[in-house]
């Protein structure tokens, strides 16, 4: 059986040993950081934001166009480490580092180009905003797509002039500690550090009162903890965290189409993606049409060989407990539903019939290969079903009526709705997560804003000295009036 043992980090440099999810092999032992090394990385990382955060914003994109070119020169390496301690099928992880150095290129390109507003004040006054850098960012990325998200969030808090501690998922050290040494090469000391450990050490980090912003894409649960811990430091928060995103079928498309985007978005990266269809609403009309072939496409991923595992047998045990339970309320496996045989920590794709929102494939994200489908008597009810829940990630829909894509587009409360396409979007697109599924724009060119705090600047016109005369002095109902708006 394969697992990733995580041996506890209590900040006194403990172990981390990670083995292969696909057949249990070696991978390699790294060590966690110590108490001193988080409270040094720090002071170090607040000590280099002032030379950094007033170098021309020109030279610092330059410096991270720089580090995307270091990254995709050792993209196959990458990919490799990204393959051994995840799972994830080779050329799926070759891709994900692709997406990190476009994304790096893209902000290196987007800083330059960040600024603030002019406004209109008086005639003989400028008036405009001006964006600052907020200080030392920490970074706390997930293992299910390492190097893309790990590009964008350190990415856009580089070309904004902060500097940035580094905390990739216990999951992944060895990937992250690598990534790390490729992006500290293109940049000057101690602007981009990288820690490896557990939560005891994202823990330590958030909590330190040197941490500035926390932008944070994990579980929720972990999210929930960082936003408390920054209520008491007065850390910004970013953060993206699970979801349960619903995946609407009208009755009006055609059935082996909406399975084939069913399976996509439920099976893809063997469902380790936030964004991954979690449960299906299908209209009764087209339902059963449309479950057959789902299960085809399922049993046609399983026979191929073609799904890698999940990332260690914790997160198996999880999937397939959510499963039985599931089936244990009335749900029915067409394929899948039990662990098999064998060395890795593989789960089938999984198809449910029967499923209720009750049930925990419905109401909690599984974060696994499983579709589970509910059976809807027109479009409205599945709206409705679809709206419900406590995460706002994401959500999309199936259909060939405009009308029912407005009413979902207006009536589904998520940060992202797709229309005919469980996955896709135009670059530049950045939404903010809705409910448990975290708060801010953790992508695209509004997480520069999230980067940054906004300065208004007033620049009014001093008299001559021999001009001046004392009754010219502002009013002091004028300035009575000035502070009342202020203060409203």
């Amino acid at each position: 059986m394969s697992v990733t043992h995580i041996l506890e980090a209590k900040l006194d440099g403990e172990s981390i040993t990670i083995t292969d999810p696909r057949d249990g092999g070696m991978v390699g032992t790294v060590r966690s950081a110590g108490a001193g090394e988080v409270a040094d990385a720090v002071r170090r990382a607040g000590a280099a934001f002032t030379s950094w955060s007033r170098l021309p914003s020109e030279d610092r994109g330059a410096m991270v166009r720089h580090a995307a070119g270091l990254v995709a020169a050792n993209a196959p390496e990458l990919a490799e480490l990204n393959s051994r301690e995840t799972g994830r099928p080779t050329e799926e992880a070759l891709e994900g580092v692709r997406a990190g150095v476009r994304t790096l290129l893209q902000f290196a390109e987007l800083g330059p180009l960040h600024r603030g507003h002019s406004l209109r004040g008086a005639v003989d006054a400028a008036d405009y905003t001006i964006p600052e850098p907020r200080g030392v960012v920490l970074a706390l990325t997930p293992w299910n797509d390492p190097v893309a998200t790990t590009a964008g969030l350190v990415g856009a808090a580089l070309v904004t002039g902060n500097t940035v501690i580094h905390k990739p998922s216990e999951r992944c050290p060895h990937l992250g500690a690598r990534l790390g040494e490729l992006l500290a090469q293109a940049l000057p000391i101690d602007v981009i550090q990288t820690l490896l450990g557990g939560p005891p050490v994202g823990n330590a980090l958030a909590e330190h009162p040197g941490i500035d912003l926390i932008a944070h894409v994990g579980s929720t649960l972990a999210g929930e903890q960082i936003a408390r811990t920054a209520a008491l430091t007065g850390s910004r928060v970013v953060r993206e965290n699970g979801g349960n995103d619903p995946l609407i079928v009208d009755a009006d498309v055609e059935p082996e189409w909406a399975a084939a985007q069913a399976a996509l978005g439920a099976f893809a990266n063997a469902g380790q993606l936030c964004t991954s269809v979690e449960r299906i609403f299908v209209h009764e009309a087209i339902a059963a049409e449309f479950t057959d072939g789902l299960v085809r496409e399922a049993e046609r991923l399983h026979e191929s060989d073609a799904l890698g595992p999940l990332v260690d047998d914790a997160l198996r045990l999880q999937v397939h407990g959510q499963v039985a339970d599931s089936l244990s309320r009335g749900a029915i496996a067409l394929c899948g539903g039990a662990i098999p045989p064998g060395p890795g920590s593989y789960y089938p794709p999984t198809v449910l019939t029967g499923c209720t929102t009750e049930m925990p494939v419905m109401s909690e994200e599984t974060f696994g290969p499983v579709a589970p489908i509910q059976v809807v008597r027109g479009f409205e009810e599945g709206l409705e079903l679809a709206a419900r829940g406590r995460y706002g990630l994401t959500a999309t829909v199936l259909t060939r009526s405009m009308e029912n894509a407005q009413r979902a587009i207006a009536g589904l409360p998520v940060g992202t709705v797709k229309i005919n396409a469980v996955f896709g979007g135009a670059p530049g697109g950045s939404a903010e997560p809705r409910g448990d599924s975290g708060s801010g724009y953790g992508y695209g060119p509004e997480l520069l804003d999230e980067m940054t705090t906004t300065k208004v600047v007033h620049v009014g016109i001093a008299p001559r000295r021999d001009s001046w005369r004392s009754d010219s002095r502002p009013s002091d109902s004028r300035a009575a009036g000035l502070r009342t708006d202020e203060e409203h």
